[in-house]
């Protein structure tokens, strides 16, 4: 996805020896181009998000936060597909409640969850890279209905702000999306009750775009 991908990622993938093709504006073309791949290499395909495997093992992470802290009321995690947060979702169940964090300028979860059913939403803002493919997976999306409290919606700004303040007070580097969820707590899109116990997921450091100081 040459108008998104970050260079971060790109040269990270390739560092590892990978071949790797940037081709398409969306998360869509990318997944074309690599399943014509897998078709004509005999390659096992991996889906990010549309795949039970993928949920079963992001939900793991679900796990860890219930090991490391049993008495957590809540949990904010960014959406992207939906792989992550509906393993998490699946794993939590109705112990814990599940918050999502998306960016307004790709709330695809946020317009899936109002319309009933996973539908094409805008795929634009500073996390693309990571937040916004065409629509949510099918696998994942009952699982949000049924244990997903809602989604809050930040701003890039938001963003922007929830990496620096990760770098200024902790020296944690996160990329866009990854900081989402903070996003969500520091601008107040989700605000915690009294007393509430709230662990907010920081994932994927892979950015170049903020210049920490």
């Amino acid at each position: 996805m040459p108008t998104v991908a970050s260079p971060a990622k790109i040269e990270r993938i390739r560092g590892y020896g990978a071949h790797l093709v940037v081709t398409g504006d969306r998360y869509a073309d990318a997944l074309a181009a690599s399943e014509q791949w897998a078709a004509e290499s005999g390659a096992m395909p991996v889906h990010a998000y549309e795949q039970v495997e993928t949920l079963l093992g992001q939900g793991t992470v679900g796990l860890e936060f219930e090991e490391q802290n049993p008495q957590l009321d809540s949990v904010l995690v960014a959406c992207g597909g939906g792989g992550l947060i509906g393993g998490i979702a699946a794993w939590c169940g109705s112990r814990t409640k599940v918050v999502g964090a998306e960016p307004e300028a790709a709330p695809t979860l946020f317009m899936a969850l109002e319309a009933g059913h996973p539908v094409d939403a805008p795929a634009g803002g500073i996390a693309a890279d990571s937040l916004a493919p065409r629509s949510v997976g099918q696998i994942m999306f009952p699982i949000a209905q049924a244990h997903i409290s809602r989604v809050a919606l930040v701003t890039d700004e938001a963003i922007v702000a929830a990496q620096q303040a990760l770098w200024n007070v902790l020296r944690i580097v996160v990329e866009p999306g990854g900081a989402a969820a903070f996003a969500a707590v520091l601008s107040r899109r989700y605000q915690a009750q009294p007393g509430e116990r709230v662990g907010v997921l920081l994932c994927g450091a892979n950015t170049t775009a903020v210049n920490f100081t």
